[in-house]
């Protein structure tokens, strides 16, 4: 069955006229006439009723007008749908994220994603640190992520998000919780909680810098793989954490965050795949560019 004869059908069930019908599909009307009497045929049942003054609809017609109508509609509605793909302003764009991004960024682009690209849905990867996201890159699991740097793998393209200061997390009831600010020094035999070694975290890597440029080596006492955890333990008195300030933008229950005045600061870039050149992809960047969300000048 052809769409063009459904099409047919229902103007002509809308005008009860077979010539003020071929004047609206822009057509004549004996090749009209003879669609409708294919299709009758094609069905096996009378559609209209036909007099010399008048079109009307028989049971049989009225019943096949409305599920015409719905096909019509949804054939309409598949065709924009696509339109909308092939646009980038619809569809799922997969995001991985490191844990801390999960705070303060993550909430930013979903924001900005609704108002300015309100069709595309977030799919999010949380827990990823770097080289994770890479590798999901690569494997195109996601189509962005949002990691620290150094990316060692080839054909990911990455700009800078933000430059993040360090901030060390706390109990409330730590000796330096009620102090403005703290020195690497002062946590020389403070227990850390960090990252598995395993993970290849950027973060870890600033810290041991932080560290060592104080004089000495953290001493590890838990390692995590998320930061939820990291403040966990944070917060149940067991070490302490040493993380990006962007934590401080979802408070924890039991932890404080005071300044690390002498740290390193770790970066954080948006990354994707140099050869995706997906409509959706190329939206963001430019909403993003578009929206001073890039930070320029970063090193």
């Amino acid at each position: 069955m052809e769409l063009r004869n459904l099409r047919y059908f229902v103007t002509v069930a809308e005008t009860r006229h077979f010539g003020r019908a071929a004047e609206q599909l822009h057509m004549a009307q004996p090749p009209l006439s003879q669609a409708i009497r294919r299709l009758e045929a094609e069905l096996g049942v009378e559609l209209f009723s036909r007099t010399t003054r008048q079109v009307a609809l028989t049971r049989a017609g009225d019943v096949f007008r409305t599920d015409a109508e719905h096909i019509l509609k949804a054939v309409d509605e598949a065709v924009s749908r696509v339109a909308r793909f092939a646009a980038g302003v619809e569809g799922v764009l997969r995001v991985g994220l490191t844990g801390s991004a999960s705070y303060r960024q993550l909430p930013a682009l979903a924001r900005l994603l609704k108002r300015e690209m309100p069709h595309v849905m977030l799919e999010v990867h949380t827990e990823m640190l770097t080289p994770a996201q890479e590798k999901a890159l690569i494997e195109r699991r996601i189509d962005v992520g949002m990691l620290r740097p150094p990316v060692r793998q080839d054909g990911i393209l990455h700009r800078p998000l933000a430059d993040e200061p360090l901030v060390v997390a706390m109990s409330e009831q730590h000796e330096l919780a009620e102090v403005e600010s703290v020195r690497a020094d002062q946590l020389k035999h403070e227990s850390f909680i960090m990252y598995g070694a395993s993970l290849g975290s950027v973060l870890n890597d600033a810290v041991v810098r932080t560290c060592l440029g104080a004089g000495y080596y953290p001493h590890l006492a838990y390692e995590v793989t998320e930061t939820s955890a990291a403040l966990a333990l944070v917060g149940a008195g067991l070490g302490i954490a040493v993380l990006p300030d962007s934590i401080r933008s979802a408070p924890r229950e039991g932890v404080v965050c005071k300044e690390l005045v002498d740290a390193h600061s770790v970066r954080l870039d948006l990354a994707w795949r140099r050869d995706d050149d997906s409509a959706v992809l190329r939206n963001l960047l430019e909403v993003l560019e578009r929206n001073a969300v890039f930070v320029e000048g970063v090193e």
